[in-house]
């Protein structure tokens, strides 16, 4: 068959242009347009080996193989195909497991079936030397393809080098026109958007009892730790340092630190998380308006859920921002009675805790979790909700201001 297959390794792809561009092999210090990076690969091998395209494979690793946002972008692509194998981390490193197996499993089977003409192989692994030569011995020709290695040396097995048909070196040049070192200390790009939600929330002002907490802390110096009393230790209230967190209020209250007429037991307390504005105990509970308001999946029918599975699985690149514009503009579209929108948008910079908790869950689906504790990034979570935010904003023509604006 006249085509051309391409079989990536992302990790060698990405890893050896980290290495080429930032001086280090970690791939968070690069940032990649994978757009242009396919078509570059697209053009490239058929150019070389003078054969339409029929497919690219892409090679990676994931945790728990749950596709991450850029292997949802990835797999969305006009002839592009994702194959995951295992991400572990082991002595502080991760490390991919099965990405070359299923690399030498493709290679022979497309050779075997007679798929193809020629394959190009981005790699530099010398378990694939087996797969090569099986893949020649059925007549295809392979071409070998590396990334300019950063210390002028190889970076490809030797034995891989000696036994394809074609060896071509994506120089730096070719690298640059797709991937691009971070800034020291930057981000992955896009830069981040102003979020008004996070300044409106730093931006407000204390309560009392966290003011008075505080101007204690820098007005009097250290005391020194209390005398054991006769029954045993005495407990004191430790001490905080600078503004208070609602654990250190907490105790000051439990312990009578604060007057019983400036600082009620009643105080509000509320404590962030991923299901939303958690209420402790002795809190008064969210608004009538705001427990009332219903959820994405009371207003979807099954028919719709079929159909936002599928645009899931398409279009939605993964992005947490993108996320959060996603969930809303379903929520917003779904609405029969508009005035929870206008109500929803007065209670901003807090999502009601029924829509937030679900709002999150939805996000995990996108592979946004820390697999550390399985909890999304607070990164990730700020992100998602002002995507929410935006979206709600772009429905009911308020723009949402850091508060002091």
């Amino acid at each position: 068959m006249d085509r051309c297959i391409v079989l990536v390794d992302a990790g060698y792809l990405l890893g050896a242009a980290a290495s080429l561009l930032a001086g280090e092999p970690s791939r968070s210090r690069i940032t990649v347009d994978h757009t242009a990076l396919i078509q570059g690969l697209r053009e490239r091998a058929e150019s070389d080996t003078q054969q339409p395209l029929l497919r690219i494979y892409w090679f990676d690793g994931a945790p728990d193989r749950v596709p991450q946002p850029e292997h949802r972008r990835l797999r969305v692509m006009p002839r592009v195909t994702v194959r995951l194998g295992a991400l572990t981390r082991s002595d502080g490193r991760w490390a991919q497991k099965g990405v070359d197996a299923a690399m030498h499993a493709e290679l022979t089977e497309l050779a075997r079936n007679r798929a193809c003409s020629d394959v190009v192989l981005v790699t530099g692994d010398g378990d694939l030397l087996p797969g090569m030569m099986a893949a020649k011995e059925h007549g295809v020709a392979v071409h070998l393809w590396a990334v300019q290695a950063a210390d002028g040396d190889y970076n490809q097995s030797e034995d891989l080098v000696a036994e394809a048909d074609e060896r071509r070196v994506l120089d730096r040049t070719w690298i640059t026109k797709a991937v691009r070192a971070k800034e020291l200390g930057g981000v992955c790009a896009p830069p981040p958007v102003p979020r008004p939600e996070i300044a409106a929330i730093l931006s407000a002002p204390l309560p009392e009892s966290a003011l008075g907490a505080a101007e204690r802390t820098t007005e009097e110096p250290p005391h020194p730790a209390p005398a054991a009393a006769q029954n045993g230790a005495e407990e004191r209230v430790p001490a905080s340092k600078g503004v208070p967190t609602p654990k250190d209020l907490a105790a000051l209250r439990a312990h009578g630190a604060q007057p019983a007429d400036r600082h009620p037991a009643t105080a509000t307390l509320r404590w962030s998380s991923d299901k939303g504005w958690v209420d402790r105990p002795g809190v008064t509970a969210e608004p009538p308006e705001a427990v009332s308001m219903p959820t994405l999946a009371q207003l979807t029918t099954a028919e719709q859920r079929w159909a936002d599975r599928e645009e899931d699985i398409t279009t939605v690149g993964g992005d947490p921002y993108e996320v959060g514009q996603v969930f809303a503009r379903r929520w917003i579209s779904r609405l029969g009675d508009q005035g929870h929108l206008q109500r929803l948008s007065g209670m901003y910079p807090r999502i009601p805790h029924r829509i937030d908790g679900e709002l999150l869950r939805y996000a995990a689906r996108f592979g946004l979790l820390a697999h550390k504790d399985d909890q999304i990034d607070e990164h990730d979570r700020y992100a998602i909700r002002a995507g929410f935010w935006r979206e709600v904003d772009g429905r009911t023509g308020v723009e949402h201001a850091p508060a002091g604006e």
